[in-house]
């Protein structure tokens, strides 16, 4: 449903995205039991509670009480869902790990694989719409915001069920916010954020409120959005017991998918099964969406040659073409004969289509991440001369089909970018000079430069998977032609992810994903600079920096809020905690022609492959076309590449 692609857009926000992969031995992973069994809406449940406690009759009155709620309007329906979905089938998907735990609170939570878990099994009370980014219900009928903006009502939904068949109350919300700031979770991030509100306060079995500890206007965001776990579990559980009891044991949620226990095999797979007993599954917004009976997550790790392989055996439904060399050059058909049997033929005939998919799905940051607690590069100098020495330009002409722009922003491509953030691109003499004005001007007898006073190899180490050596190996011979060690090990994603957490690197090559709604907080604010297992993975920290955080918190003027973001961006572009990489806006994507979806494909700022679980369905038509296609050698039309109906939109309604 709609709902559910929101609640991982907001993951999405909560945590930045690094794609990495997994290891591990084979083992069957046990977990909670999720039953399907029906849960009836009994009348009497909201009968006994007072219309003005949000019992029945809430809805005659709730606008008296001054609570407000969102209805879709018919023009709007169109962007939750296409009324020509059909449901059924099973999506295949590969990711390239198995996630460190299942858990979607708490340590080790921030991977993507646990964003999208949360976004499809758990809701929050209320999420955003599709393309205006309002406020709309999700467990939560209706919402209300005192004049001074501190304090918060929500009215739970009397329907709301868990996938138990438990009831939804406002017990569950206040459960969960203890569990979010319990610091035994090792998650300080969640404490940083829900540290700004008092503890909840169950008004009635329907009404909780809540109070903001200081003023933000993201409070409303962040609070109402918070995916709700069940009161009857985590009561007898605190943060401790919670890692170890939940680490691959999924809790019951709300949302329209659970993971049975038979349905995880650790290392190898997990597969999610909609509910046939969703809770708000006659709501208008949900009826075209969340199509899949089932989507299965494959573990292929660190290996994208195979991944790649299993989609053209037809193991995986989709495939996100991440590298330009397999875009430009895999997937060309320009030049293939007719009758070859080639991988591309599956192109060429059409039963595979080829899509550049556009959106306003915010750029994010790739590039170098510097470790400014360690030698060297708790020298500006050293970072400095990194990035003058990181030829991305050169990359992107030599390796990546000049499919990239340069990135000179943590929010490139946005309003949120400085257009003032100095352009550090390839320059030799620059970093020669910083080089040698941070003491290495001499090099030894096998060409590494060495300190002119202690004689220390200019030299550091980079772990990465081996599905990364093709970008980093170039990377590492541009250091070593201007006397630089940078030297490779090659680890599973867990352990770079774990090290990267632990504050255990020295360099990291990152992958960040954007969020619509920046949050720098959370990597940005000194006081998470020491500590670990958060996103502040450079050890950034910066009194202005701070100064500005709290200001943009309390900031209800979007143009100031702007104004702010690029003076933070400025600071930290100067103080260069990473070395810029290279940035594209678009989701570029192959698919068995099997598939129906809404003609814009994927959301407006979500943008990506995550869509697809939302949207997406198996057309019955079109897998037998593709059959009775590839049995006989037909060809089937390709289509447009380039899919571009988020800009035209744009333009249409700017």
């Amino acid at each position: 449903m709609l709902k559910q692609f929101a609640r991982i857009l907001f993951s999405t926000l909560m945590i930045a995205l690094v794609i990495n992969c997994g290891g591990g031995d084979k083992k069957e992973v046990k977990t909670t039991s999720q039953t399907s069994t029906t849960a009836e809406v009994s009348s009497s449940s909201s009968d006994i509670v007072s219309a003005k406690d949000g019992g029945k009759g809430f809805e005659a009155i709730s606008e008296g009480l001054g609570f407000i709620t969102y209805t879709p309007k018919p023009e709007d329906l169109q962007f939750f869902g296409d009324p020509r979905a059909i449901k059924g089938g099973t999506l295949t998907s590969i990711t390239s790990r198995f996630p460190a735990t299942l858990r979607t609170i708490g340590q080790n939570s921030n991977y993507v694989e646990n964003s999208t878990i949360e976004g499809l099994c758990y809701e929050g009370m209320i999420t955003t719409h599709p393309t205006t980014l309002e406020f709309i219900p999700s467990l939560a009928t209706h919402w209300k915001i005192s004049d001074d903006k501190m304090t918060f009502w929500f009215r739970l939904n009397p329907k709301a069920r868990f996938s138990d068949g438990t009831e939804v109350t406002s017990k569950d919300v206040v459960a969960t916010y203890d569990l979010r700031m319990d610091e035994t979770i090792l998650f300080p991030s969640s404490q940083l954020v829900y540290g700004k509100f008092d503890r909840p306060v169950a008004e009635s079995k329907y009404i909780v409120s809540v109070k903001c500890q200081q003023l933000s206007w993201r409070n409303l965001l962040y609070f109402g959005s918070m995916s709700i776990l069940p009161e009857h579990i985590l009561r007898d559980l605190d943060g401790t017991d919670y890692l170890e009891e939940y680490q691959y044991k999924m809790m019951p949620g709300t949302g329209v998918y659970i993971i049975h226990e038979k349905d995880i095999v650790n290392q190898e797979s997990f597969t999610l099964t909609r509910r046939d007993n969703y809770w708000d599954r006659d709501n208008p917004v949900n009826a075209y969406t969340s199509n899949f009976d089932k989507i299965k997550f494959s573990v292929v790790k660190d290996n994208r040659t195979i991944e790649f392989e299993k989609f053209k055996k037809g193991e995986q439904d989709f495939y996100v073409v991440a590298a330009s060399r397999e875009w430009i050059e895999d997937c060309e058909v320009d030049s293939l004969d007719e009758g070859a049997t080639s991988w591309p033929y599956s192109i060429k005939k059409g039963w595979v289509k080829k899509r550049k998919i556009f959106s306003e799905k915010p750029a994010g940051t790739s590039g170098y991440a510097f470790n400014m607690r360690k030698w060297p590069f708790d020298d500006k100098r050293i970072r400095y001369a990194f990035s003058y020495l990181y030829d991305r330009e050169k990359m992107n002409k030599e390796m990546y089909y000049n499919e990239y722009s340069m990135m000179h922003s943590m929010y490139s491509g946005s309003v949120y970018e400085n257009p003032n953030n100095e352009k550090v691109l390839y320059n030799p003499e620059k970093a020669v000079a910083l080089l040698k004005e941070a003491g290495y001007s001499n090099r030894n007898s096998d060409g590494w430069l060495v300190n002119d006073e202690t004689g220390q190899i200019l030299q550091f180490e980079i772990s990465i998977m081996t599905g990364s050596a093709y970008m980093v190996t170039p990377v590492q011979q541009m250091m070593k032609d201007y006397g630089i060690d940078m030297q490779i090990k090659f680890v599973d994603g867990n352990t770079n992810w774990k090290n990267l957490m632990e504050r255990n690197y020295t360099v990291y090559m990152q992958n960040w994903s954007g969020l619509v709604f920046p949050n720098p907080e959370t990597s940005l604010k000194s006081s998470l600079a020491d500590e670990a297992f958060n996103n502040n993975i450079s050890g950034f920290k910066n009194d202005r920096v701070d100064e500005l955080l709290d200001e943009y918190d309390q900031s209800f003027d979007q143009a100031r809020r702007v104004e702010i973001i690029r003076e933070v961006d400025g600071i930290y572009s100067d103080i260069h905690p990473a070395a810029w990489g290279i940035v594209r806006n678009y989701q570029r994507m192959i698919y068995w022609d099997k598939f129906g979806y809404p003609e814009y494909m994927v959301s407006r700022y979500g943008g990506d492959y995550r869509s697809i679980y939302t949207y997406w369905w198996i057309d019955p038509d079109k897998e037998a076309r593709l059959e009775k296609a590839m049995a006989n050698d037909e060809t089937l039309p390709q289509g447009d590449v380039d899919v571009k109906f988020w800009p035209k939109y744009l333009n249409l309604n700017q």
